[in-house]
């Protein structure tokens, strides 16, 4: 019988209560033991049985409690997971995980040091979008990948009063969309040999980058990231792909993002069992080049079903000593390291080699 961990949840705003609560509780490997939040209110109602902690230390001092998950603001995530690491408790943190290489470093010593296992929230993996464009390029319907466009635009034109739009340290658009798309090019193509990059405030009074236009270079590809706040009424393509046998395209964002939101649950005891499957008229695009030369459309099944439970699943593996860590820490540091140096990229004007 397989072994469910006690976790203790550090943070219940929009990340903790949406994005972790409910995923981590349905992946049938962890109970919700804990929650530090001042708002005991809303997880009494949502999660009766988790007590409620004032602060971190009250949380690590539980002994039962066998893994942190960090969904408190970011620049809180490293001293807490490496308060949690020294604790002797397994650790998880919400994107991004650090603010800079040199932190990440850090907890990676840290962890390793203790013998605990510490891993990235990258729940964008397991988009359903992400996960049949996997399946595509490992089938070789694609052929080898020249060009990949990712996109990530919200209509969000005006500032808002939060502290993910205040000038603190790992706050702004590149530090919140950015590592998705980092992390998902770095799954298909490994880390890049440069990076080339925009990144700008183009909203009036906005303290934080709310633009980025990120160039990462390989031997053979080139591989485009993008992300705004002025994007309205129509949906720009998720993902835009040119390979040597053919292309595929999709717009619109996989559905679960949209269904933690609104309160639902993944698919589990009490969960949605039609969870991450898209409405039937969300199809990609796909065109292959036939034995003429031609460009020809390929009609499309549905897209594979998107499911973030798979992330805690494959973390409690890694605790039980059966599969590797969901997200390497060689990943996490290589999208921090291309974070850095977009940034660095933009105020130089000039490409930087890694």
């Amino acid at each position: 019988m397989e072994t469910v961990y006690n976790a203790g949840l550090v943070g219940f705003g929009l990340a903790g209560s949406a994005f972790h609560a409910p995923v981590l509780t349905s992946s049938g490997r962890f109970q919700l033991r804990a929650v530090v939040t001042s708002r005991a209110a809303e997880v009494a109602q949502a999660y009766p049985d988790a007590a409620v902690c004032p602060d971190y230390q009250s949380l690590l001092e539980m002994p039962d409690i066998d893994v942190v998950v960090v969904a408190s603001p970011n620049t809180t995530h490293f001293e807490i997971a490496q308060a949690a690491l020294e604790s002797g408790k397994h650790v998880i943190i919400d994107k991004p995980w650090v603010i800079s290489a040199d932190d990440g470093e850090q907890l990676q010593h840290i962890a390793a040091e203790q013998g605990k296992k510490l891993s990235v929230y990258h729940n964008r993996r397991y988009d359903n979008d992400f996960l049949t464009l996997q399946q595509l390029i490992a089938d070789g319907v694609l052929g080898e990948i020249r060009e990949f466009h990712s996109h990530f635009d919200r209509y969000r034109p005006h500032v808002r009063d939060r502290w993910r739009e205040q000038n603190l340290p790992g706050s702004g658009i590149l530090y919140d969309l950015g590592p998705h798309l980092i992390d998902q090019a770095l799954v298909l193509f490994g880390p890049p040999l440069s990076v080339f990059a925009d990144v700008a405030a183009t909203r009036a009074g906005s303290e934080i980058e709310d633009y980025f236009h990120i160039l990462l270079e390989y031997p053979q590809t080139r591989v485009i990231l993008h992300s705004g706040c002025f994007v309205a009424r129509f949906q720009t393509d998720r993902f835009r792909v040119y390979g040597t046998r053919g292309s595929w395209r999709i717009d619109g964002l996989d559905p679960q993002e949209d269904a933690l939101r609104s309160g639902r649950r993944p698919a589990g005891p009490e969960g949605d069992t039609g969870w991450g499957i898209d409405a039937a008229d969300r199809r990609g695009e796909l065109c292959r080049v036939d034995e003429a030369g031609n460009l020809q459309p390929v009609e499309l099944t549905e897209n594979q079903p998107g499911d973030y439970t798979r992330f805690y699943r494959a973390f409690a593996e890694a605790i039980d000593g059966t599969a590797p860590l969901p997200v390497d820490l060689s990943d996490a540091l290589c999208g921090i390291r291309i974070i850095e140096a977009a940034l660095q990229s933009s105020r130089d004007g000039r490409r930087i080699f890694l």
